[in-house]
């Protein structure tokens, strides 16, 4: 029936279920079913659920909930339900009930290619695979289902993972698998290509982070969620699976598409040099700042002469805050 949260913060909340040639109908008040289950025979095959629920003003401060916040939540479901179509219809003051449609007719492959628009650096990649694994030896084993679109560009960078059709808004092991898989396998590339200058340090993944475009979506018998929000996933497993299965891919995709290679390591060079040239002033500074810290707190008490003339400048040693006053 969805959330117990729903269910018990609902002054009312009548749910109606259509399956196995049946509907079923529960009405709840306050979190307690009110009346019983009535059944019926449907007449024609009907799947499906339909709930409907007024909020408890004792639980709610607020429920003016804008729309765009059910269009967001309607969109990224489109996204990761490939060829399934999403109705929003928002009943108005007048009565009037526009509609609008979600529907991502190849999943996340439409939502890169919409997102990266004309102009890319590379053309959008999707790959998908299954693997079966496990978080620990003592753990049983499970399956996840891979799937994954990405791009470079210069105009958008983003990163989403969404698991089991639930976006991870902090990611959790998918976002871990993404930043190492990316940084090995184009560290690699611009090593064996000889791309780095004598001395020049490798490239971290703010470096490829700055022109990534990438979306996954994975599906997994058994989740592990870091809390109770659900916000990231914390499986082992699905971490090294999908870095594995990431740099294999960028391995493969590199020999098989050279010039798209070449534009990645360039700009992520750019990235890098730009970077590190915009940090020497700012780490100039900060140098300088520290070391004036580091004297003053190294040597307590300690007053600078006010001249410049160093043969006019002596150190005096002298016992508690009465005698430096005097002295100073």
């Amino acid at each position: 029936l969805g959330s117990c949260a729903t269910q018990y913060a609902s002054r009312y909340m009548d749910v109606t279920v259509c399956r196995d040639g049946k509907e079923y109908r529960l009405h709840f008040e306050r979190g307690e079913i009110a009346g019983e289950m009535r059944v019926t025979e449907l007449k024609r095959r009907h799947t499906g659920s339909t709930i409907r629920w007024l909020p408890d003003l004792d639980v709610f401060t607020d429920i003016a909930i804008p729309a765009e916040y059910f269009t967001d939540v309607l969109r990224r479901q489109a996204v990761v339900n490939e060829g399934i179509t999403f109705k929003f219809r928002d009943q108005q003051e007048d009565g009037s009930l526009p509609e609008e449609d979600f529907v991502y007719e190849h999943g996340i492959q439409d939502y890169v290619a919409e997102l990266a628009g004309e102009g890319a650096l590379t053309a959008p990649v999707f790959w998908q695979a299954e693997k079966r694994g496990r978080d620990r030896a003592d753990k049983p084993e499970y399956k996840v289902k891979l799937n994954i679109a990405w791009c470079f560009s210069n105009r958008v960078h983003l990163m989403e993972h969404y698991h089991n059709s639930s976006f991870l808004e902090h990611g959790g092991s998918p976002d871990k698998a993404t930043r190492l898989a990316f940084v090995a396998a184009l560290d690699k590339y611009l090593r064996d290509n000889n791309k780095y200058t004598k001395g020049e340090s490798k490239i971290t993944f703010p470096d490829v982070q700055e022109c990534l475009l990438l979306v996954s979506s994975n599906f997994s018998t058994q989740t592990s969620y870091e809390n109770q929000t659900k916000k990231a996933i914390t499986n082992k497993f699905i971490q090294d699976a999908m870095s594995e299965f990431l740099r294999q891919q960028l391995q493969v995709y590199f020999i098989e598409n050279h010039d798209a290679a070449e534009r990645m390591a360039a700009q992520v060079l750019i990235n890098k040099r730009s970077r590190e040239t915009a940090e020497r002033p700012r780490l100039g500074t900060k140098k300088k700042l520290t070391e004036k810290i580091d004297i003053a707190n190294r040597v307590q008490k300690f007053v600078d002469c006010r001249t410049k003339d160093v043969d006019r400048r002596e150190m005096y040693i002298v016992e508690g805050d009465s005698a430096l006053g005097a002295c100073k």
